[in-house]
């Protein structure tokens, strides 16, 4: 009896860890892409807007924002169907869907690579494999 107790206490706990909730950026209509500081973050709702939402439109006086959360199904759907209108020019419409926790903010830089990780094969091979054949000529 415990131990159906037990299980039926975890899988209430497991069930619960099943609801998925994303952290998106939300504003309307802001310039300078702006709204991506803590103050614009929110809880977008439980097992239902499973994705962040950014609009980008260019008008006359400069580039505007939006961003939100939304579904999946109408996030992928808006973006697909203003696709054509994605030019960059002058009323220009895009919008993008993305499902990591605040990723309609700005995008991060990614980090160069340095010297020392780009050479880090040459560096493997020298360090353990010129040795060990070196070993096995010698022998």
């Amino acid at each position: 009896m415990r131990l159906l107790g037990f299980a039926t206490l975890f899988g209430v706990l497991l069930n619960a860890g099943d609801a998925l909730q994303i952290q998106c950026y939300q504003c309307e209509e802001m310039k300078h892409n702006d709204c991506s500081t803590p103050e614009y973050i929110v809880n977008c709702t439980v097992n239902v807007q499973d994705m962040c939402q950014k609009e980008v439109l260019v008008k006359p006086d400069g580039i505007h924002y939006r961003k939100s959360c939304a579904s999946s199904g109408a996030c992928l759907i808006a973006s697909s169907g203003y696709q054509q209108f994605c030019t960059g020019r002058l009323n220009s419409v895009c919008i993008s869907c993305c499902n990591t926790p605040l990723c309609n903010g700005p995008r991060r830089k990614r980090p160069v690579p340095s010297a020392a990780t780009s050479n880090r094969p040459l560096l493997l091979f020298l360090t353990f494999f010129l040795p060990l054949l070196m070993l096995l000529y010698m022998t």
